[in-house]
């Protein structure tokens, strides 16, 4: 079956960091501290084939780990405490995530690429294991499928399939795993309403 990998990943942050671009003399770089992952079947009645989550070890340039800071803990539930215990390599993570989709195309709510290799990477000194080419914007199938510019641009990956009033279960928002999840259940409902066709992911 033709699949699709919906992704999302959190990095670190503090307070304020967002507004001031990572900017600020106190601010860690935006590494990544989590992976979530969703294969999406791009066939029949468009199934959920599985999903994959990783805790990262946050590395600094020098690199030492960085500390989890509590307002990242309030935002995203993650703790010292998690990475500690599940926390593994950038290198292995990317490893995982790679081997999961099985070569299908990576798609983010924005280009969460950036972070998650791009970024990740150079930080911390390792050849960035996926191209660029691997990756593109769920913010695109969402236009296909008929979605509102103005609603796209106020609408977080989180609040998507709650947009949609789609049913699902209970998911925790800024949890990677739980926004992939989100981003999945509604293009899974557009496909299956006729309202997004599957080649649209093949679209260069």
């Amino acid at each position: 079956m033709k699949t699709a990998i919906v992704f999302d990943c959190e990095f670190l942050c503090l307070e304020g960091s967002q507004r001031r671009f990572w900017c600020a003399a106190h601010d860690p770089d935006p590494v990544i501290a989590q992976i979530g992952a969703v294969k999406l079947g791009l066939e029949g009645d468009f199934p959920l084939l599985g999903t994959y989550k990783a805790y990262v070890q946050p590395i600094d340039r020098f690199g030492n780990r960085y500390a989890i800071d509590p307002f990242f803990t309030k935002l995203t539930g993650i703790t010292e405490e998690n990475i500690e215990a599940e926390g593994v390599s950038l290198q292995d993570a990317l490893a995982g995530v790679d081997g999961f989709s099985e070569g299908a195309r990576f798609w983010s709510w924005g280009k969460d690429e950036l972070n998650m290799v791009a970024i990740s990477c150079y930080v911390a000194g390792i050849p960035a294991p996926m191209p660029a080419h691997r990756f593109d914007n769920a913010v695109k199938l969402l236009l296909a499928g008929g979605m509102p510019v103005e609603d796209l641009a106020k609408t977080p990956s989180n609040k998507l399939a709650d947009y949609y009033n789609v049913q699902h279960p209970p998911l925790q928002g800024h949890d990677a795993l739980d926004d992939a999840l989100s981003v999945s259940y509604t293009l899974q409902h557009l496909m299956k309403a006729g309202q997004l066709r599957p080649e649209v992911f093949d679209v260069e």
